[in-house]
C-alpha cells in the first residue's frame, strides 16, 4: 500500500514503512514495526557500495510488495545490466527474498551489503523523536549469517537470519558471482523478540507462500465477503480497496484464538485496538462482516475498566481509548469520553443484525457496567450531560474524536476550556440509552426499559434546549466549563442527526447549515466553517474534511429524510476517493471545489485508516436505505441511489445467519434469499429513536 511518497505494508500488528526502492532510511520514521516496537530502523541495500535505483513497486497484497530496481552501471557502461528484485513479506517481523539477475552476456562479481540498525523504539517515541541512545542496544553474532540485537534496558530485541552472509554489527555482506544471463537468490528473515520471546515467522522459508497464515486468512476473508457489481468504476474501486484494507487491518488475539478478529485503527501509527475508531469502523462494516463488531466488542469488554487509575484514565465500566504493547506506552489508556457509549450503541446495532444473539447476550453485563459509568463517572457534576476534563499526563485537551488541542473553538477563535460537554457525545449517550432500553425490554425487564427510555427522552429534550442556538439556527459544538454554548459552526451536529437526538423541527435548519457553502466544499462537509475565525483548510480539525465524519453525517441526513443532501455528500466523497486512486484517506484539506477541482491531500493523512476504509460500505448502505431488524423479522430497504451509480448487484450479504443478494434495477430493489418469515418493507424505516414521538410533520420524512 503506497502512502505519501513511500510504501506501507501491514499485517495484523506488523507494518513496514519504506522508500520506493525498499530501503528504510536512518533518521526517519520508517522502519519495521511489530507489537509497538520498531524492530529495524535502517535497512539499506547497496551493490558495490552504490544505491539501487527504483523502477517499480508492485503491491499484490497488503502484506507483500515487490520492489524492482537496478544497480548502478558498471564503469565504462551507460546502462545497468544488473536487475535487483526484493520480495518483502510483513507479518510478525519480515521476510525478504532478494534476487540479483545478470542481464549481460558476460559474467560478473558483485558485493551486496545490507546496512541495518535497530533502536527498538516505541512508535510514539519515533513520532516525537525521543529515541533511545545507541548504547542502549547490544549486538551479537550468534551463528554464521545471524545477528541478534537486544535492548540493554528493555526485554525487546530482534534476530536477523541471513544464510550465506558475513554478519557483523551494522551490516550483512554477500559476495555474489553471476554467470552470464543468470540469477542469484537468498532469503533474509527478521524475527522480533518481545518480552524475551521470539515471534515466529508468518512466512517460513520452507512453506509455500500461499499456505502462509496471512495468505490463508486473506483468501478466506475475500471468499466470504460480499461482492458488488456496478458499472461505476469509482464505486467499484472504492469498495474493492475497502475490502482489501479492512482485511489487512484485522487484529487476531493470540490469547483468544476462538474469537473473531477486532480491527486496528490504521496504518502506520495506529496499528492497535482503539475504542472509538474500532467501534465506529465495526459499525460501518456491518454489511460486510458482523464478526468484526463481535470481535471488537469482546476484546474491549475484556479490557473494560475495573478501578480508578488517574495515570491511565481508567474508571469502573469505562471502555478504553487505545491499547498499546510498547514498553513506555504499554497497556490500556482510557482517555476518551465517547468509547463507552459507542460500545453500547454497537452492541445494540449488532443485535439488530441478528447474527450473534447468544454472543450479544453474553456481553450485556458489560453494557450494564458501561451505562453505570455513563451515569456516574461520565456525568461528574450530575447535570445529566456527559463531559470530560483532562486528568492524566497523557491527556490532550479534547477527548472527543476531534482530539487536537485547538479543535473545540468559539466562533471568534477562542479555544474552549474543559470540562467540555460535546454535542455528538450527548447523541452517543442518547442512542446508548435507547439501545439499553431495548435490551431490557427484550430481556423481560419493562420497568428498567421504561427508565432508560425516559432518560433518553429527557436527555434529548435538554440537549435541544441548551445546545440549540436559535439566532444561528444550529447546534453548538458543545458547552464549555461555564456551561456556555460553544458557538463555532462545525460538523459535530451532523453526527447528532446520525444518532437521532435532534428534534424534527430543527432538522431542516441543521441540514441547511451543513450543506451551506461555508460548510460543504463540494467534496464533503468541513469540520469547521469557512466563516469561523479558527478556520484553516489545511488544519487537522479546523476546516479539513474527514470521510468517516461525512459518512455519519450522510447517514443522519438520510435518517431524517434528506435524501438529496445525503446523495450530494456521497457523490462528493466518491469523486474525492477517485482522485485519491480509489482509496479513502483519513482526511484531506477543506479547500472549495470551485477553487481546486481536485481534492488537496493532507500531508500526514494515514492510509489505510480503518474508519475511512469503511466509508464506501456505509455510504452504500445509506443510499440503499437498508435497515434490518432481525429479532423482529423485518428488513427495510428503499434505494435512493444517484442515477450516476446505475444499477448494481450486491451478493452474499450476511444477515441473520443467511446470505442474501440485493439487486437494484431502475431504482427498484429485489432481495434474493431472504430468510423464511422475514418481511421486506419497501420504504425508509422511521427512526427507531423516535418511537415515542408523534408522526413528524417534516415533508422530507
Amino acid at each position: 500500500m503506497i502512502g505519501t511518497g513511500g510504501v506501507t505494508l501491514i499485517e495484523g500488528a506488523s507494518f513496514c514503512v519504506s522508500t520506493q526502492n525498499g530501503d528504510i532510511l536512518p533518521g526517519t520514521a520508517q522502519g519495521i514495526y511489530y507489537a509497538d516496537t520498531r524492530a529495524l530502523s535502517r535497512w539499506q541495500l547497496k551493490i558495490d557500495d552504490g544505491p539501487v535505483e527504483a523502477l517499480q513497486v508492485l503491491t499484490a497484497e497488503p502484506y507483500h510488495a515487490t520492489f524492482i530496481g537496478r544497480a548502478c552501471p558498471y564503469p565504462g557502461r551507460s546502462e545497468s545490466t544488473l536487475l535487483v528484485k526484493r520480495d518483502r513479506y510483513v507479518g510478525s517481523g519480515m521476510r525478504e527474498d532478494l534476487v540479483l539477475s545478470n542481464l549481460a552476456g558476460v559474467g560478473t562479481e558483485v558485493t551486496l551489503v545490507v546496512r541495518l540498525d535497530s533502536d527498538l523504539a516505541d512508535p510514539g517515541d519515533v513520532k516525537t523523536a525521543r529515541l533511545p541512545r545507541a548504547d542502549e542496544t547490544e549486538w551479537r553474532t550468534t551463528a554464521p549469517g545471524e545477528l541478534v540485537i537486544m535492548s540493554r534496558t528493555r526485554p525487546r530485541g530482534v534476530r536477523i537470519s541471513a544464510p550465506g552472509a558475513q554478519a557483523e554489527a551494522g551490516s550483512l555482506t554477500f559476495r555474489v558471482r553471476l554467470a552470464p544471463r543468470s540469477s542469484w537468490t537468498t532469503t533474509i528473515q527478521i524475527h522480533p523478540v518481545i518480552d524475551e520471546v521470539e515471534a515466529p515467522s508468518r512466512f517460513p522459508s520452507k512453506q509455500p507462500l500461499d499456505e502462509a497464515e496471512p495468505a490463508r486468512r486473506l483468501a478466506d476473508w475475500r471468499r466470504h465477503s460480499p461482492t458488488v457489481k456496478t458499472p461505476h468504476d469509482g464505486l467499484a474501486a472504492a469498495l474493492r480497496n475497502s475490502l482489501r484494507d479492512l482485511g489487512a487491518l484485522r487484529l487476531f488475539d493470540r490469547a483468544h484464538p476462538e474469537d473473531p478478529p477486532s480491527i486496528a485503527a490504521g496504518a502506520p501509527w495506529s496499528m492497535t485496538l482503539f475504542g472509538r475508531d474500532s467501534l465506529i469502523t465495526s459499525w460501518m462494516a456491518l454489511p460486510l462482516d458482523q464478526s468484526l463488531a463481535l470481535g471488537t466488542l469482546r476484546r474491549l469488554a475484556r479490557l473494560q475498566g475495573q478501578k480508578v487509575d488517574p495515570a491511565t484514565g481508567e474508571e469502573p465500566g469505562k471502555i478504553l481509548h487505545e491499547l498499546r504493547s510498547g514498553v513506555r506506552s504499554g497497556g490500556a489508556y482510557y482517555g476518551s469520553v465517547d468509547s463507552t457509549p459507542l460500545f453500547v450503541m454497537l452492541l445494540g446495532e449488532l443485535r439488530r443484525w441478528g447474527l450473534h444473539p447468544r454472543e450479544v447476550d453474553d456481553l450485556l453485563p458489560h453494557a450494564d457496567r458501561a451505562v453505570a459509568w455513563i451515569e456516574e463517572y461520565g456525568d461528574v457534576d450530575g447535570d445529566g450531560f456527559v463531559e470530560y476534563a483532562p486528568g492524566t499526563e497523557q491527556d490532550g485537551v479534547s477527548q472527543g474524536w476531534k482530539d487536537q488541542f485547538d479543535a473545540i473553538t468559539f466562533a471568534d477563535g477562542r479555544i474552549a476550556r474543559a470540562p467540555i460537554v460535546l454535542a455528538e457525545v450527548q447523541g452517543y449517550v442518547y442512542a446508548a440509552y435507547m439501545a439499553y432500553s431495548h435490551f431490557n425490554r427484550e430481556n423481560g425487564n419493562p420497568a428498567r426499559a421504561a427508565k432508560y427510555r425516559m432518560k433518553a427522552m429527557r436527555l434529548k429534550q435538554r440537549f435541544n434546549q441548551e445546545f440549540w442556538l436559535p439566532d444561528q439556527k444550529m447546534f453548538a459544538i458543545g458547552l464549555d466549563r461555564d456551561k456556555r454554548p460553544i458557538d463555532g459552526l462545525a460538523s459535530n451536529m451532523g453526527q447528532c442527526l446520525w444518532t437521532g437526538i435532534v428534534d424534527f423541527d430543527k432538522a431542516d435548519a441543521v441540514a441547511e447549515r451543513l450543506m451551506s457553502p461555508e460548510m460543504f466544499s463540494g467534496f464533503g462537509v468541513r469540520t469547521l466553517a469557512t466563516t469561523m475565525a479558527a478556520y484553516n483548510p489545511m488544519s487537522y480539525h479546523n476546516g479539513s474534511i474527514w470521510p468517516h465524519d461525512n459518512a455519519l453525517i450522510a447517514s443522519g441526513l438520510m435518517r431524517y429524510g434528506f435524501a438529496a443532501q445525503a446523495q450530494r455528500i456521497a457523490m462528493g466523497l466518491l469523486d474525492a476517493t477517485t482522485a485519491f486512486d480509489g482509496r479513502v484517506p483519513e482526511l484531506f484539506c477543506g479547500f472549495d471545489r470551485t477553487e481546486y477541482p481536485s481534492p488537496v491531500p493532507y500531508p500526514t493523512s494515514c492510509i489505510p485508516q480503518a474508519w475511512a476504509a469503511a466509508v464506501p460500505i456505509q455510504l452504500l448502505r445509506v443510499l440503499l436505505r437498508f435497515d434490518p431488524w432481525v429479532p423482529y423479522g423485518k428488513v427495510w430497504a428503499s434505494p435512493a441511489l444517484p442515477s450516476a451509480l446505475g444499477d448494481l448487484t450486491i451478493s452474499q450479504v450476511p444477515l441473520g445467519g443467511a446470505r442474501i443478494d440485493l439487486v437494484v434495477r431502475g431504482g427498484e430493489l429485489r432481495i434474493r434469499g431472504l430468510p423464511k418469515g422475514f418481511e421486506l418493507i419497501a420504504e425508509p424505516r422511521y427512526p427507531l429513536a423516535a418511537e415515542d414521538q408523534p408522526a413528524p410533520l417534516n415533508p422530507h420524512l
